[in-house]
């Protein structure tokens, strides 16, 4: 009777191991991961969660793509400390961030892409649909909770975070201090400079920005209410360009044609810029990244927030985030994420201001002596707070060649704000239909 209890007895614990261990899992390769779909990946993450210990893979080794530049020497920089730390080798290429989606479309599935590369954050939803990267799993609650909103929704799709923010772009008032001793704070003021500044005769001109781009002059029609997409520039369908708020900017544009009295293609930014640079111009829209050009002139100016319109509010920018991303071609996405951890922790993209002077997306990191002492770029963080992003979602593509143009048509051809706005509103939603068919 012992020997035949102990036999069930060992049964019963056999069973028992069967039925709590189940089979075993199959380990998924790395083939087999790189394989998954945006979608896929999404629905396999629990978004309450986080990769907090990544383990790099074994032999791991990282190709990262970045713009020449600045940029470029401060990724080598950060890519020999992370080396020192983590023995990981990390090769940084120049390639160029707008082109890099293309390339990695050609590359990844060749197995010779880059397994890290920067692009700029409008292209996210043409990332995700060519499903070209991989979520941010590890420090997409710090993005949110830490950087700035405009960085947080530039790299957030539908709930999950894509990329990894390392700087923040927008636009200002660049002015001439022997023509403005102080910064103009409304356009009142600007209007009321000219009748003793302006001589079209000699190109002098109190105020100039590039009319015929989008990415400046939406800055008139969003004060007004207008914008690109509904739901936070989410919403393909809700256009709204040619709204009512959207018209009444236009219309408050237009009133400076009576001190710029030239046609848009005798305003564009390189026109303006050397103007500028020779004392012939009071005032400029322009982004951080001219402030250095202005140095080297030796020009006598400042840089300020937009002017106020004339509903006595801010006017607001369009805004651009810096981003990395990891491509889902990747044989490496635990190193690759170990990586840009190490890449926008505080230390490393104060580093990357002093090298670049781009405008890190960290809240915190606007309180740094670097940053707040810098005359040329506190203005470009208070303008931030009224900026926008541009919009991300594919369907951006179809907006900036006819929105373009509808400033082109009000400016020089007297064509009304309600017929070129609606044309060019019209004209995106027809290319977002045929996109559908």
């Amino acid at each position: 009777m012992k020997k035949f209890l102990g036999l069930l007895l060992m049964i019963v614990m056999v069973l028992s191991l069967v039925a709590c261990g189940g089979e075993k899992q199959k380990p998924v390769s790395q083939g087999e991961s790189n394989q998954k779909t945006s979608k896929e990946l999404d629905q396999t993450k629990d978004p309450a969660s986080e990769d907090t210990d990544l383990q790099p893979e074994e032999g791991a080794e990282l190709l990262v793509w970045e713009s020449e530049g600045p940029e470029l020497e401060w990724l080598k920089e950060i890519a020999e400390e992370f080396e020192s730390k983590y023995g990981i080798k990390v090769n940084i290429e120049a390639v160029g961030a707008v082109d890099a989606e293309e390339r990695l479309a050609q590359d990844g599935p060749a197995g010779v892409g880059a397994d890290i590369f920067a692009a700029p954050h409008d292209h996210l939803g043409s990332l995700i649909a060519a499903g070209l990267v991989q979520p941010n799993t590890n420090t997409g609650e710090r993005i949110k909770n830490e950087f700035m909103d405009a960085a947080y929704s530039a790299v957030e799709y539908q709930g999950t975070v894509y990329g990894y923010p390392t700087a923040i772009e927008t636009y200002a008032l660049f002015y001439n201090k022997d023509v403005f001793p102080e910064a103009p704070k409304t356009y009142d003021e600007i209007i009321a400079k000219a009748e003793e500044f302006n001589d079209p005769n000699t190109n002098k001109y109190v105020f100039m920005w590039d009319i015929q781009n989008a990415y400046y002059s939406h800055s008139f029609i969003a004060n007004g209410g207008g914008y690109v997409f509904g739901q936070g520039g989410t919403d393909k369908n809700d256009i709204g360009l040619d709204n009512e708020g959207a018209i009444v900017g236009a219309k408050d544009m237009l009133k400076l044609k009576d001190i710029l009295p030239v046609n848009s293609s005798d305003s564009t930014t390189q026109i303006i810029e050397g103007l500028f640079d020779e004392g012939k111009v009071g005032a400029i829209i322009d982004g951080p990244w001219a402030v250095q050009g202005r140095k080297d002139a030796g020009l006598n100016f400042g840089v300020a927030p937009l002017p106020k319109m004339s509903n006595g509010e801010q006017q607001p920018s369009f805004s651009g985030i810096r981003v990395l991303w990891v491509s889902a071609y990747t044989k490496y996405p635990n190193a690759a994420k170990l990586f840009l951890d190490f890449v926008i922790s505080d230390e490393a993209l104060l580093r990357r201001f002093e090298l670049t002077s781009q405008i890190p997306p960290v809240k915190a990191l606007a309180e740094a002596n670097e940053i707040k002492n810098d005359e040329f770029v506190v203005p470009f963080l208070e303008q931030a707070e009224y900026a926008v992003p541009m919009p991300s979602i594919p369907q951006v593509q179809y907006m900036w060649d006819p929105y373009g143009a509808a400033f082109g048509s009000m400016w020089n051809d007297g064509i009304v704000p309600e017929e070129a706005l609606k044309k060019a509103a019209d004209a995106m939603r027809d290319s977002i239909v045929a996109e559908e068919e």
